[in-house]
């Protein structure tokens, strides 16, 4: 690992140019031995916390939990927490199989799944949960949740699955009831899935990334991926929504337009400042350029056979985030609690890139919107998850907005759930 981390190439680019509607785009640099400058994980030492943007705050909600990565806040202000990982796998065999693995360990992603949801309860109002239960066991690398009714849906990786659910229940112990299935099988290349319900709750939109870099593996082992898919509830039918996206995670209702956005991880190995991560709308439809091209009609030239026919078709993304930050988690200030000025706009959690020098993400930002559209340059909201001496104390990944309009943010390094606030001094 040392000596790939000499290797490979390093950013040119002047900060903040691959950011916004129209990103600097570098000619691909696809280097022999890749570029691998992951922050390895170490946990947070006592007393020590991310840090807050000014005017903010942040707190411990939740600890000592085991690789949470995704949040769900329920109507009664109890908050659900994902504890997982990816499933087991079969070996890959390949230099950039390898290189995959090694830098997973290294970013502390190496563990076996607890393949749970945890409920934590801040019944006293302080900001931090005095109670933590077990809510769901014997999950398999579960990732989104949505309540519709008195249903509780759970995304594992394979499977939409349904239980019922009471209010101020601290567990569930009746057994899943299968939806629809997802994408899965032993490569099962990215494994976490999202689930959204829509506002009638007639419908779950769920997303389910590559089963490749750039569909090296073929183009057969990537039916239903890269994706965002439509399930209707009630027969459990499932539709391409939209495709063309390499891994999206975190998705959100836009409050002002309603449409639906989701953040992207984009495809690796042709140069640090290629391609920038992103923000976007969702169109009924639409394709948004994986594998074939990237940020529009910018054509990836590994990809074999190449369609231009359907490069042509390819959405250019509303909002480029940076290379390799890894955005995975998404949500809309809709809440009174921080300033005014955070209002309608986005906060995303940057899990941190591996393929880049220098280091990207590792961070909590703040995107402005105005009239339901990207208005300015992200703006960090939570930082220092990386110490001086390139370590990681912590990876952001989900986040979310409590009942009371705080940020709660998953750190599945930190095995900690944050709770940002303004600050009281």
């Amino acid at each position: 690992m040392l000596v790939l981390a000499a290797c490979g190439d390093k950013s040119t680019l002047p900060m903040g140019a691959d950011v916004g509607s129209q990103p600097t785009l570098k000619a691909p640099n696809e280097t022999l031995i890749p570029t691998v400058n992951i922050a390895p994980a170490r946990g947070w030492p006592s007393n020590m916390t991310p840090t807050p943007a000014p005017g903010l705050a942040v707190n411990a909600f939740g600890t000592a939990l085991d690789h949470p990565r995704w949040i769900y806040v329920l109507p009664n202000g109890d908050v659900l927490v994902a504890e997982s990982n990816a499933p087991e796998r079969p070996a890959k065999k390949g230099i950039g199989n390898w290189v995959t693995s090694k830098v997973m360990e290294r970013a502390g992603a190496g563990v076996p799944s607890a393949n749970r949801i945890s409920l934590l309860r801040d019944a006293d109002g302080d900001g931090v949960a005095e109670l933590k239960s077990v809510f769901l066991k014997d999950l398999h690398s579960p990732f989104g949740m949505a309540l519709v009714g008195d249903s509780l849906y759970v995304a594992n990786t394979d499977a939409v699955v349904r239980f019922p659910y009471k209010e101020g229940a601290t567990e569930i112990l009746d057994k899943p009831q299968q939806v629809a299935p997802l994408p899965g099988g032993p490569l099962n290349h990215h494994w976490t899935k999202n689930i959204i319900a829509s506002k009638d709750g007639s419908k779950l939109y769920a997303t389910a990334g590559s089963n490749s870099n750039v569909a090296e593996n073929g183009m057969d082992q990537e039916k239903d991926r890269a994706a965002i898919l439509e399930i209707d509830i009630a027969s459990g039918k499932t539709r391409v929504f939209a495709s063309g996206l390499r891994n999206p995670n975190g998705m959100a209702w836009n409050p002002e337009t309603g449409a639906l956005w989701t953040v992207v991880n984009e495809r690796d190995l042709i140069g640090s400042d290629l391609v920038p991560d992103y923000l976007t709308s969702v169109k009924d439809g639409g394709f948004y350029g994986w594998p074939y091209s990237y940020f529009g009609k910018n054509v990836d030239t590994r990809v074999k056979p190449p369609r231009p026919d359907l490069v042509e078709q390819a959405i250019v993304p509303d909002y480029a985030l940076g290379a390799h930050v890894a955005a995975l988690g998404l949500a809309f200030y809709e809440g009174s609690l921080l300033p005014a000025h955070y209002r309608n706009g986005a906060i995303i959690g940057n899990h941190g890139s591996w393929n880049r020098k220098p280091r990207s993400g590792y961070n909590v930002v703040f995107v402005p919107f105005k009239d339901g559209r990207p208005a300015g340059k992200p703006v960090d909201m939570l930082t220092d998850f990386v110490n001086k001496d390139g370590e990681a104390h912590g990876r952001p990944v989900g986040v979310a907005i409590d009942r009371k309009g705080a940020v709660l943010v998953a750190d599945d390094v930190g095995n900690v759930i944050w709770r940002v606030v303004p600050d009281p001094g």
